[in-house]
């Protein structure tokens, strides 16, 4: 680590004990939820659902593991698929440039796999027309149904670094269901990454047409996860630097068999 990289470190550590900074940040999150701040980015095009902080700790993660297989359970409009298949030609452009090769741009091993109950027709219209297409595989289907989950699994089989990201339903036993099912395609220092768990911290009053709310959540389901399952430690110093997340206690890194 090198001076530059251990002050961040230490600045990193510092903030859990920063009370100003800390309600600051609680107070953002609290008064940006019900105008949907989350709703107003999209990443190279495609409307992206997510704080802008989560969208720069993914990049993070994905340069750092440099996975040959992202899962995605949720797609939405697919901006989440667009910047995880970005972040993939970007591995496969510098590998190729240090190795001294050149590439097809439209042919890499690496793949994105999405996943969710509805594609919506215009939807999957617009990721197939994107140009990060040929790295991209979805899956239409509950991702907590048999047949999905056993598609996921044969898919997996064919890639050796995983990062999984858990974004649909957001109730406890949906959840709870699909960490079962695929945080354990999660390579060894790789992420199952499980976003709003925030809804743990938010008024009940902020779900009045949901079937989630506090008590009933990601949070939950991935405390309940952890009690049986040594292999994921939750990141705190991920949380502990973007202090605006709507993950916290949701970057769970796998550390063993």
């Amino acid at each position: 680590m090198n001076d530059f990289q251990q002050e961040t470190a230490d600045r990193i550590a510092a903030n859990p004990e920063d009370e100003q900074l800390c309600k600051s940040a609680e107070n953002f999150m609290l008064a940006s939820t019900a105008p949907k701040y989350s709703y107003n980015y999209s990443c190279l095009g495609r409307p992206i659902i997510q704080y802008p902080q989560d969208m720069v700790a993914m990049q993070e993660l994905i340069w750092s593991i440099k996975p040959d297989l992202i899962i995605e359970a949720g797609i939405a409009h697919g901006g989440s698929l667009i910047l995880s298949a970005s972040m993939l030609a970007q591995l496969d452009i510098c590998e190729a440039i240090e190795a001294g090769e050149t590439i097809d741009p439209n042919i890499s091993r690496r793949k994105v796999l999405g996943i969710d109950i509805d594609i919506r027709a215009h939807n999957r219209a617009a990721i197939e027309a994107h140009p990060m297409t040929s790295r991209i595989e979805m899956f239409e289907g509950s991702s907590i149904d048999t047949d999905i989950i056993d598609r996921v699994h044969a898919f997996a089989r064919n890639y050796e670094r995983v990062l999984v990201c858990l974004d649909s339903n957001h109730t406890h036993d949906h959840v709870l269901a699909e960490l079962e099912a695929y945080a354990p395609l999660t390579s060894i220092g790789s992420y199952c990454v499980v976003f709003d768990t925030i809804i743990e911290d938010l008024p009940k009053e902020s779900f009045p047409d949901r079937p989630w709310g506090p008590g009933d959540n990601p949070k939950t389901a991935v405390w309940e996860y952890l009690k049986s399952h040594p292999e994921f430690e939750i990141n705190k110093s991920i949380q502990n630097k973007l202090l605006i997340t709507v993950a916290e206690d949701g970057y769970l890194k796998r550390v063993s068999e």
